[in-house]
């Protein structure tokens, strides 16, 4: 019997993605994304709860993050979640879970570099389309 392992994240970029290239040319992204919930406790008072997530993107979703993907953005990620060590310069063992990106679906607007190069598409096109202001998130 084999097991699943499958995160699922909606959240928004802390940073631009670190996109580094391989000696094989393949590339790969780092970054973290907030998720945050929020509740009220037993005074009555909102308390929101942010969560860091660091995620890695591997081709050709790394180049799709380097081009599209900013601090801010908010993003889709479907994936699986990775542990690993390694040893710091100092020789201590670290320890770090991470989400190997599978699937990414970029939301909200795009960056406004990204706006005013692209005249293929505008608003207007979908009058069915949500608007970010009605987005319940």
């Amino acid at each position: 019997m084999s097991g699943v392992n499958k995160a699922i994240l909606l959240g928004n970029l802390g940073k631009d993605p670190e996109i580094r290239r391989l000696d094989d040319g393949r590339a790969v992204a780092n970054f973290s994304i907030a998720t945050s919930e929020s509740y009220k406790n037993k005074a009555g008072e909102k308390v929101t709860n942010t969560e860091w997530h660091n995620i890695v993107l591997w081709s050709p979703l790394a180049e799709i993050a380097e081009n599209y993907l900013k601090k801010g953005s908010q993003v889709y990620i479907e994936g699986k979640i990775s542990n690993r060590s390694y040893e710091d310069k100092e020789g201590v063992k670290k320890y770090i879970s991470e989400v190997v990106g599978r699937d990414i679906t970029l939301l909200g607007r795009a960056p406004e570099s990204q706006q005013q190069n692209d005249s293929s598409s505008t608003e207007n096109d979908n009058p069915e389309a949500v608007q970010e202001d009605d987005l319940p998130f």
